[in-house]
């Protein structure tokens, strides 16, 4: 019980010194609302580390849980994380310098830089603003990898492997410009581009125009997930028998990648109220949101989403990879910036920053809280079985050369299912004629010539109806 006590104790302590920009870090008045925040995450569990940054200062660094649960190590201020999609902004942000220093234009083409990008004609080119802001329509690679039964953290991925995906897609999910959707290959694409632009690489790029300068000692890319990174925080998830290790092992980035502390995080934050890098029509221009081609405007601005917070203007990312957790945000108004960043997979940092940044703000909150979401289950769709002659015309094999993956529709007994090599059987639930709810794999919808059918295609949340041809 007394080595429990002593964990704890360095569990939840105070790395000051290092993340101060001009004192100290101190603990607000209301710090035993902030420690409740954080109160599931012991000794005995993962947790998280949270950095509070007011007016270009520390006002408070603190952490919870233990950064190595086999070793006994505890998480601390300094404890360094994985930031998932937080990173998109860091990557944004060297395109912006390249940019700045006149090398490439955020309305060039992308083939102009990445040719292995397949030409879609000159009504659909894709720009580099396109790829930042997710209007490009390129599909999320690593969702066409899960389709052959790959999907990211089951092997090592590399840029190599984004690069052979996107070479072999016929189609997008729409015309670039004309709709949203999120996709980590534009942001894959984006670090490749910067390193043949630059001609360094993109580690090298980022640590020497943006890391070096802003004093983020701690921060790296993992470019190399074989890497001895010291005081790197094992990311973990819930499992029945308690937790489990669940790391990422791929070498892709931009996208993801980013190995940070939040004290080096507040740094960056810290940059768009001062410029270090770049200016300030730099750091407007990231923080500016994005438009469609028709001048509607979404809020995607150049890796970051801009918008309100129970009434206050919020500028923020989230991140999860593995299992890793993170939450970036910035109320520019009050200068107040808040980074979370966990170990845990069943962690919620965008929660935490909230009741965080409520202890902070005050009076400056207008709108109520947001509502949570109801348990009701609404109206329900009447339950669909299809015909037996349509059973019968769904079954046989289908292939995809965009995602080098074969499908077999098959019948078990009375009902639907899809085999795909090694072993993998998946349940197929009508919906409607011709169509299919499939988990794990997405919407699957047959089409027809005449009353054959001819193709089935997959909705995903980023890969809107890639097609598998039936095989005769």
């Amino acid at each position: 019980m007394k080595r429990t006590n002593v964990l704890f104790a360095a569990a939840v302590a105070v790395a000051a010194g290092s993340l101060a920009f001009g004192q100290s870090a101190t603990r607000p008045a209301s710090d035993s609302t902030v420690d409740a925040v954080f109160a599931r995450w012991t000794a005995s569990t993962p947790g998280c580390a949270v950095g509070v940054g007011r007016d270009g200062r520390v006002a408070l660094a603190r952490a919870y849980g233990m950064a190595d649960l086999e070793r006994d190590v505890p998480n601390t201020a300094d404890t360094i994380f994985e930031a998932g999609s937080v990173s998109k902004q860091f990557t944004a942000a060297a395109v912006l310098l390249l940019a700045r220093d006149g090398k490439l234009s955020l309305d060039d083409p992308v083939r102009k830089y990445v040719p292995e990008l397949p030409d879609y004609g000159p009504d659909r080119t894709i720009t580099i603003r396109h790829m930042l802001t997710h209007t490009s329509g390129l599909r999320d690679w690593g969702e066409v990898a899960g389709l052959a039964g790959w999907p990211r953290g089951r092997r090592v991925h590399t840029h190599a492997h984004v690069l052979d995906i996107v070479s072999r897609q016929k189609g997008l999910n729409f015309a670039p410009g004309t709709n949203w959707s999120y996709s980590n290959t534009g942001y894959n694409l984006a670090a490749i581009l910067v390193a043949r632009v630059s001609g360094q690489s993109f580690a090298e790029f980022s640590r020497d125009r943006i890391f070096t300068p802003l004093g983020m000692t701690r921060t790296s890319w993992r470019d190399d997930y074989t890497r001895i990174v010291r005081n790197r925080a094992i990311a973990y998830a819930p499992s029945p028998a308690g937790y489990r290790e669940d790391m990422p092992f791929e070498n892709v980035h931009g996208n993801g990648g980013l190995l940070t502390t939040v004290g080096d995080l507040l740094r960056w934050n810290e940059n768009f109220a001062s410029p270090t890098i770049g200016d300030l029509r730099l750091v407007t221009a990231q923080q500016t949101p994005g438009t469609f081609a028709d001048g509607r405007a979404h809020e995607y601005a150049l890796g970051l989403y801009v918008r309100t917070y129970r009434g206050v203007r919020e500028v923020s990312h989230s991140g999860a990879t593995a299992g890793y957790r993170a939450f970036l945000v910035r109320y520019p108004d009050q200068r107040l910036s808040i980074a979370v960043l966990c170990n845990a997979g069943s962690a919620n940092p965008t929660q935490y920053a909230h009741a965080v940044a409520e202890t902070y703000l005050g009076a400056a909150l207008t709108a109520p809280p947001p509502a949570t979401a109801s348990n009701g289950r609404g109206v329900q769709s009447p339950p669909f079985s299809p015909a037996k002659p349509d059973v019968d015309a769904y079954v046989g094999r289908y292939r995809s050369d965009e995602a080098e993956a074969e499908l077999a529709v098959a019948l078990d007994g009375s009902e639907l299912i899809i085999k795909r090599r090694p072993d993998t059987v998946l349940r197929m639930r009508p919906i409607a004629r011709d169509v299919f709810s499939v988990p794990s794999l997405g919407t699957v919808t047959f089409h027809r010539t005449g009353n054959a059918v001819t193709d089935l295609g997959v909705k995903l949340d980023r890969v809107w109806d890639l097609r598998f041809a039936r095989i005769p």
